[in-house]
């Protein structure tokens, strides 16, 4: 079973090499950690390429993508069977990938495992009582109305890619697509087990959080078109192949 680790970049010298350092002894030999670096203006290109191991996958945009497009490309140019994804500026507890991929080997069903996590701040102090951290419930309507999907937690199946890529233009989270979109073709499991440490620091706020309610009500439609369309390609091919 191989893994592909996959990464997004923009900026992120401060803290990249030890998230690196928490994922590459992780890895086999025949692993990889897919890196697809969005024009950064600082050290964070000169910093991977330190590292001169032959699992990271470096991939340097002639222009910038943004988030959502760059983590595309980079699950894009994965080659492994279980995708990983993975923050800039996170510590994966050192048993993230041998806990999650021994759910996947023993639960042929599950397509998409998720983890609870610990936050922490920018000088790597816990973070008590977040918001991010707590239970996660399976169900498609919760979920929409109220993600629990973090990227930074998720790791799904290769064949799965198909469903949700590209990642329509209008989503406003891929984590939250991925998630979504599984609901509907695969099944959903949680560790409720903190395997990494989400770092939050005032570069990494999400645009949700600080989004107008008429903002979050376009995000909103948007999915809920894309969801719907994705609901009634299912309905068809169900029926058709229905005996």
């Amino acid at each position: 079973m191989k893994i592909s680790v996959c990464m997004a970049t923009y900026n992120g010298s401060r803290f990249i090499e030890k998230q690196i350092q928490s994922i590459l002894p992780q890895l086999s030999y025949n692993d990889e950690l897919v890196i697809v670096d969005d024009c950064s203006s600082d050290q964070t290109v000169n910093l991977i390429q330190k590292f001169t191991d032959s699992r990271i996958k470096l991939w340097e945009n002639t222009k910038n993508l943004g988030a959502i497009k760059n983590f595309e490309k980079s699950i894009t140019n994965a080659e492994g069977d279980i995708i990983f994804l993975s923050d800039q500026d996170d510590i994966w507890m050192p048993d993230k990938v041998k806990e999650v991929t021994s759910v996947f080997t023993q639960r042929q069903e599950v397509t998409l495992v998720i983890t609870n996590l610990q936050v922490i701040d920018e000088h790597d102090n816990l973070v008590p009582n977040s918001k991010l951290v707590g239970d996660f419930r399976p169900g498609l309507i919760q979920n929409f109305v109220k993600s629990k999907f973090r990227g930074c937690t998720l790791a799904v199946r290769q064949p799965m890619l198909k469903y949700f890529l590209p990642f329509p233009e209008d989503i406003p989270m891929h984590d939250m697509w991925i998630g979504l979109v599984n609901e509907i073709y695969g099944q959903t499991l949680y560790i409720d087990k903190p395997l990494l440490q989400y770092r939050r620091h005032s570069s990494n706020v999400t645009s949700e959080n600080h989004a107008e309610i008429r903002q979050m009500i376009k995000w909103r439609y948007a999915l809920f078109k894309n969801l719907s369309m994705l609901i009634l390609k299912k309905m068809l091919f169900d029926s058709n192949n229905f005996p």
